[in-house]
């Protein structure tokens, strides 16, 4: 739950809640929080076990459309793309991320020399490519 509460915001925590509470009341109220954390806690956990046994095997089933949802929840555009236009082969982004890093790298077809303009003269026009 507290997954991505590091060090450093917990001492903050403790600091806001020393001036707020004053340093009588703060253990105990640290000491509140923990217990209903920990109730909450059993709660769930009795909820799933009372759901498991009263479902029976279809829980499971009904569990593998969350877990799904939570896999997509987690995914980057990239590993969206990766997964579903290219059946997970990621060469695609790793060449590409070579080119980026290293030009000199890549094949000579794909560095055409760049044609430079004359000043005055009109920009290059593709038709096809518009």
């Amino acid at each position: 739950m507290f997954a991505n509460v590091g060090w450093g915001e917990m001492l903050v925590l403790v600091v806001v809640g020393l001036v707020i509470l004053g340093p009588e009341r703060l253990p105990g109220a640290i000491r509140w929080t923990a217990n209903a954390l920990r109730q909450a806690r059993e709660y769930v956990t009795n909820a799933t076990d009372q759901l498991r046994d009263e479902i029976g095997p279809e829980f499971d089933d009904l569990r593998a459309p969350l877990s799904e949802l939570q896999k997509l929840r987690g995914m980057t555009p990239r590993a969206a793309l990766t997964k579903h236009l290219l059946d997970g082969d990621d060469s695609l982004f790793t060449a590409v991320g070579s080119l980026a890093q290293d030009p000199r790298s890549a094949p000579a077809a794909a560095l055409k020399p760049v044609p430079k303009l004359m000043p005055g003269a009109p920009a290059p026009f593709d038709a096809d490519a518009t």
